[in-house]
């Protein structure tokens, strides 16, 4: 079946389900899944198996949360072969606005209280802003102006938790998953999205990833364009001159070096900036004299007393300035898949414990994100695109998810 073909949302909803079920490897397991799916786009405050269930079987909630906790938690289905059916069905819709344009790299996190569900630490939490109880999960997105779309999704597992095989075997962590870092489970994606065959695009990274220079080269290795956030301190040379920080090389430019630049609209009006670039070899612990040159891009919006971002880029010589900086920012689609992955479809309202539940869970909300994304513009923007897809059953009187306040 086509599920494009309907002239019906919740038909093509329900198709896209019925692709997806091809791939779930038991038949046991198709129901719990649209159920699951389905729950994902209802219009709940919390978007976890408790609730889901109560919003999807007010007659039977109990059996209905079983069946879903056992299909998070245990159910031994692919995370990949899902993510690679939504794959299939939603990037043509994304490619009808144009050639995918972007791979998008970045994490985000999820507090947690408690030190029991898998990969929680005390490390940055970037929701947060600050040092905290946390998860934090690695992705990569491809993206064209159009929309975007996760591809890849793994758990950070701080070298704590891989190295504590009592902790490791409660929560079900696989033998093969080492320590890694983020950037080296980041290259891991990139590599597999190359393998795959995923159509290409110039690699974004912000600070924490771009700056690594052994990830930078791997990407030249691959045939990967990129254009990468790099910190202030970063050293870099100009031509025969000697390594000095990107903020040192920023505030030596003279004014006709910086260019004014305007790059999308946003809420209210067209986001412009200041912009300088300049061709450099990088520098500084582990390079060489051979670098290749590369583009130093540097932000310094007006009014500002420092220049305010850096980024390392190998695009091409002869690109114009607006058309690198229109790249450059297209950064900024991450973002947005994270904030409907959290407020739409419920990323962060997974309340297992396990690595298969988690990732299980993740894998639920990307391919409903997807169906989302592939039906990008069929409803008002002013509305949540989930509350024009399925009808919600009433709940049970008097039903409370486990755990909330009794009401006043």
């Amino acid at each position: 079946m086509d599920w494009r073909r309907s002239d019906d949302s919740a038909e093509r909803f329900s198709a896209y389900l019925q692709e997806i079920a091809g791939v779930m490897g038991h038949a046991a397991r198709v129901a719990p899944m649209r159920a699951y799916c389905s729950g994902l786009l209802l219009d709940c405050e919390r978007k976890s198996a408790e609730p889901i269930a109560a919003a999807t079987a007010p007659g039977g909630t109990s059996a209905q949360h079983q069946s879903l906790l056992h299909f998070l938690a245990k159910g031994e289905w692919s995370d990949a072969k899902v993510l690679g059916k939504v794959r299939d069905l939603v990037l043509p819709q994304v490619e009808r606005h144009g050639a995918i344009e972007a791979w998008i790299v970045d994490d985000t996190s999820f507090p947690k209280c408690g030190a029991h569900s898998v990969g929680v630490s005390h490390q940055y939490c970037g929701q947060l802003g600050q040092q905290a109880n946390c998860q934090v999960a690695v992705s990569l997105s491809v993206a064209n102006h159009a929309a975007s779309l996760p591809v890849a999704y793994r758990l950070y597992l701080p070298e704590s938790w891989a190295s504590d095989e009592a902790r490791r075997k409660k929560v079900g962590v696989p033998e093969e998953i080492a320590f890694q870092t983020k950037p080296k489970i980041a290259l891991q994606q990139i590599e597999w999205a190359c393998a795959a065959g995923l159509p290409r695009g110039v690699v974004l990274m912000d600070c924490a990833y771009g700056s690594d220079l052994s990830l930078r080269r791997r990407l030249t290795a691959l045939d990967l364009v990129y254009a990468v956030g790099v910190w202030a301190r970063t050293l870099v040379r100009r031509g025969d001159d000697e390594p000095v920080t990107a903020a040192e090389l920023a505030k030596s430019l003279p004014k006709r070096a910086w260019r004014t630049i305007g790059w999308r609209d946003g809420t209210n009006a067209r986001l412009v900036s200041r912009f300088a670039r300049v061709p450099v070899r990088a520098a500084g612990e582990g390079t060489t004299e051979e670098e290749p040159e590369e583009w130093l891009i540097i932000e310094w919006p007006k009014g500002e007393k420092e220049p305010t971002k850096f980024w390392l880029s190998t695009l091409a010589e002869d690109i114009s300035f607006e058309r690198m900086i229109d790249i450059v920012m297209m950064r900024w689609r991450i973002e947005r898949d994270y904030q409907e992955l959290k407020q739409e479809v419920g990323l962060g309202h997974f309340e297992g414990r396990s690595w298969r539940g988690f990732h299980h869970h993740a894998t639920m909300c990307i391919a409903a994100y997807g169906f989302l994304v592939a039906e990008r513009g069929a409803f008002p923007p002013s509305a949540p695109r989930s509350r024009y897809l399925v009808e919600k059953p009433a709940l049970p009187h008097g039903y409370r998810p486990r755990g909330s306040p009794a009401p006043a």
